[in-house]
Protein backbone atom coordinates (compact mmCIF):
# COMPACT_ATOMS: atom_id res chain seq x y z
CA UNK A 1 0.00 0.00 0.00
CA UNK A 2 1.29 3.42 -1.14
CA UNK A 3 0.70 5.43 2.00
CA UNK A 4 1.68 9.52 2.45
CA UNK A 5 1.28 12.15 4.85
CA UNK A 6 0.26 15.48 4.95
CA UNK A 7 2.39 18.48 7.03
CA UNK A 8 2.52 21.89 7.61
CA UNK A 9 4.37 22.18 10.54
CA UNK A 10 7.43 20.88 12.79
CA UNK A 11 7.08 17.59 11.11
CA UNK A 12 8.39 18.65 8.23
CA UNK A 13 11.92 19.40 9.56
CA UNK A 14 11.48 16.87 12.86
CA UNK A 15 9.93 13.82 11.64
CA UNK A 16 10.97 11.69 14.86
CA UNK A 17 9.32 8.21 15.14
CA UNK A 18 7.28 9.00 11.52
CA UNK A 19 9.26 6.95 8.72
CA UNK A 20 9.19 9.51 6.17
CA UNK A 21 10.67 7.73 2.99
CA UNK A 22 11.04 10.94 0.99
CA UNK A 23 11.29 15.06 0.54
CA UNK A 24 8.50 16.95 1.34
CA UNK A 25 6.73 18.13 -1.81
CA UNK A 26 5.22 21.35 -1.79
CA UNK A 27 2.30 20.56 -4.06
CA UNK A 28 -0.20 18.95 -1.38
CA UNK A 29 -3.83 19.64 -1.47
CA UNK A 30 -5.44 23.10 0.03
CA UNK A 31 -6.47 22.35 3.89
CA UNK A 32 -7.26 25.17 6.18
CA UNK A 33 -4.36 25.80 8.39
CA UNK A 34 -3.77 28.36 11.13
CA UNK A 35 -1.12 28.95 14.03
CA UNK A 36 -4.18 28.34 17.06
CA UNK A 37 -2.94 25.62 19.13
CA UNK A 38 -1.06 26.13 22.00
CA UNK A 39 1.69 22.93 21.97
CA UNK A 40 2.52 21.22 24.66
CA UNK A 41 6.44 23.24 24.02
CA UNK A 42 4.45 26.44 24.37
CA UNK A 43 4.65 27.45 20.76
CA UNK A 44 1.51 28.63 18.63
CA UNK A 45 1.76 25.95 16.52
CA UNK A 46 -0.14 25.01 13.36
CA UNK A 47 -3.64 23.26 13.28
CA UNK A 48 -6.11 22.37 11.19
CA UNK A 49 -8.85 25.53 11.51
CA UNK A 50 -12.38 25.60 9.67
CA UNK A 51 -12.38 29.36 10.11
CA UNK A 52 -8.83 29.57 8.32
CA UNK A 53 -8.20 30.23 4.49
CA UNK A 54 -7.27 27.11 2.75
CA UNK A 55 -3.50 26.62 2.25
CA UNK A 56 -1.11 24.19 -0.01
CA UNK A 57 0.46 22.08 2.46
CA UNK A 58 3.06 19.69 2.38
CA UNK A 59 3.39 15.99 1.55
CA UNK A 60 5.79 12.99 1.91
CA UNK A 61 5.53 9.02 1.35
CA UNK A 62 5.95 7.18 4.09
CA UNK A 63 7.88 3.77 4.88
CA UNK A 64 5.34 1.56 6.12
CA UNK A 65 2.81 -1.46 5.01
CA UNK A 66 -0.07 -0.54 6.78
CA UNK A 67 -2.49 2.62 7.61
CA UNK A 68 -2.52 1.45 10.82
CA UNK A 69 1.43 1.38 11.65
CA UNK A 70 1.43 4.53 9.98
CA UNK A 71 -1.03 6.31 12.27
CA UNK A 72 0.78 4.13 14.87
CA UNK A 73 4.39 6.16 14.43
CA UNK A 74 2.17 9.51 13.91
CA UNK A 75 0.71 9.07 17.55
CA UNK A 76 4.26 8.24 18.41
CA UNK A 77 5.93 11.01 17.01
CA UNK A 78 3.08 13.65 18.13
CA UNK A 79 2.44 12.39 22.09
CA UNK A 80 -0.99 11.58 21.56
CA UNK A 81 -1.63 8.59 24.26
CA UNK A 82 -3.75 5.42 22.97
CA UNK A 83 -6.21 6.93 25.60
CA UNK A 84 -7.41 9.59 22.89
CA UNK A 85 -9.40 8.97 19.77
CA UNK A 86 -8.52 11.92 17.95
CA UNK A 87 -5.57 13.34 16.94
CA UNK A 88 -4.82 11.31 13.90
CA UNK A 89 -6.69 11.28 10.49
CA UNK A 90 -6.34 8.78 8.29
CA UNK A 91 -7.82 7.74 4.54
CA UNK A 92 -7.90 4.97 2.72
CA UNK A 93 -8.18 5.79 -1.58
CA UNK A 94 -9.67 4.07 -3.97
CA UNK A 95 -11.17 4.34 -7.58
CA UNK A 96 -14.65 4.83 -6.03
CA UNK A 97 -13.53 7.69 -3.31
CA UNK A 98 -15.01 11.36 -4.16
CA UNK A 99 -14.08 14.87 -2.92
CA UNK A 100 -11.09 17.40 -3.20
CA UNK A 101 -8.82 15.84 -0.70
CA UNK A 102 -9.46 12.06 -2.37
CA UNK A 103 -9.09 13.47 -6.16
CA UNK A 104 -5.69 15.27 -5.07
CA UNK A 105 -4.56 12.19 -3.76
CA UNK A 106 -5.15 9.96 -6.48
CA UNK A 107 -3.91 11.84 -8.90
CA UNK A 108 -0.52 11.00 -6.46
CA UNK A 109 -0.90 7.70 -6.61
CA UNK A 110 -1.51 7.58 -3.07
CA UNK A 111 -3.44 4.60 -1.44
CA UNK A 112 -3.59 5.46 2.28
CA UNK A 113 -3.41 9.40 3.37
CA UNK A 114 -2.79 10.48 7.17
CA UNK A 115 -2.08 13.44 8.52
CA UNK A 116 -2.00 15.58 12.65
CA UNK A 117 -5.55 16.08 13.51
CA UNK A 118 -5.02 17.72 16.54
CA UNK A 119 -7.50 20.57 17.13
CA UNK A 120 -7.01 24.43 18.09
CA UNK A 121 -6.04 24.61 21.72
CA UNK A 122 -6.03 27.76 24.34
CA UNK A 123 -5.88 28.63 27.82
CA UNK A 124 -6.04 24.47 27.65
CA UNK A 125 -9.45 24.27 26.18
CA UNK A 126 -8.88 21.98 23.34
CA UNK A 127 -11.41 23.19 19.97
CA UNK A 128 -11.27 26.61 21.12
CA UNK A 129 -9.80 28.65 18.32
CA UNK A 130 -8.09 32.09 19.60
CA UNK A 131 -8.58 35.31 18.08
CA UNK A 132 -5.81 37.26 16.56
CA UNK A 133 -6.04 39.66 19.65
CA UNK A 134 -5.99 35.97 21.83
CA UNK A 135 -2.44 34.89 19.86
CA UNK A 136 -0.94 38.64 19.76
CA UNK A 137 -1.66 38.55 23.84
CA UNK A 138 -0.34 35.47 24.04
CA UNK A 139 3.16 35.52 22.13
CA UNK A 140 3.57 39.32 23.46
CA UNK A 141 3.38 37.79 27.24
CA UNK A 142 6.25 34.80 26.68
CA UNK A 143 9.53 35.12 28.35
CA UNK A 144 12.52 33.03 28.23
CA UNK A 145 13.34 30.37 26.22
CA UNK A 146 9.72 29.66 26.03
CA UNK A 147 9.83 32.79 23.75
CA UNK A 148 12.80 32.06 22.05
CA UNK A 149 11.24 28.72 21.20
CA UNK A 150 7.58 29.87 19.99
CA UNK A 151 9.02 32.56 17.51
CA UNK A 152 11.69 29.89 16.21
CA UNK A 153 8.40 27.80 15.75
CA UNK A 154 7.12 30.53 13.58
CA UNK A 155 9.93 30.88 11.62
CA UNK A 156 10.74 27.47 10.79
CA UNK A 157 7.45 26.48 9.28
CA UNK A 158 7.85 26.76 5.52
CA UNK A 159 6.95 30.39 3.78
CA UNK A 160 3.99 28.24 1.72
CA UNK A 161 2.21 28.40 4.98
CA UNK A 162 1.28 31.96 4.37
CA UNK A 163 -1.43 32.31 7.13
CA UNK A 164 -3.75 35.41 8.01
CA UNK A 165 -2.29 34.95 11.77
CA UNK A 166 1.00 34.65 10.07
CA UNK A 167 1.12 37.99 8.27
CA UNK A 168 -0.94 39.79 11.07
CA UNK A 169 1.66 38.91 13.70
CA UNK A 170 4.71 39.82 11.44
CA UNK A 171 5.40 42.46 13.15
CA UNK A 172 6.35 40.22 16.69
CA UNK A 173 8.13 37.68 14.50
CA UNK A 174 9.82 39.27 12.08
CA UNK A 175 8.47 36.79 9.06
CA UNK A 176 8.18 38.46 5.51
CA UNK A 177 6.14 36.34 3.53
CA UNK A 178 8.85 36.50 0.25
CA UNK A 179 11.62 35.34 3.16
CA UNK A 180 12.06 31.99 1.97
CA UNK A 181 10.95 30.90 -1.36
CA UNK A 182 9.20 27.84 -1.67
CA UNK A 183 11.69 25.87 -4.05
CA UNK A 184 14.54 26.81 -0.89
CA UNK A 185 12.57 25.29 1.10
CA UNK A 186 11.69 21.88 -0.37
CA UNK A 187 15.63 21.65 -1.46
CA UNK A 188 16.56 22.21 2.22
CA UNK A 189 13.97 19.28 3.85
CA UNK A 190 15.22 17.17 1.36
CA UNK A 191 15.78 13.21 2.76
CA UNK A 192 18.20 10.53 1.97
CA UNK A 193 15.63 7.94 1.77
CA UNK A 194 13.97 7.32 -1.90
CA UNK A 195 10.42 7.30 -2.48
CA UNK A 196 8.32 3.74 -1.44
Amino acid sequence: MKIACLGWGSLIWKPGALPVASQWHHDGPAVPIEFVRIADGGELSTAICLNACPVPVFWAWLNTASLESACRALRIREGIPDSRVDGVGMMTVTESSAGPLATWAQAKGIEGLIWTDLPARMARVEGRIPTLDDARYYLQKLTGETREHAFHYIEQVPAQIDTAYRRALADLTGWQPDALPVNATTAQMQLPNPPV
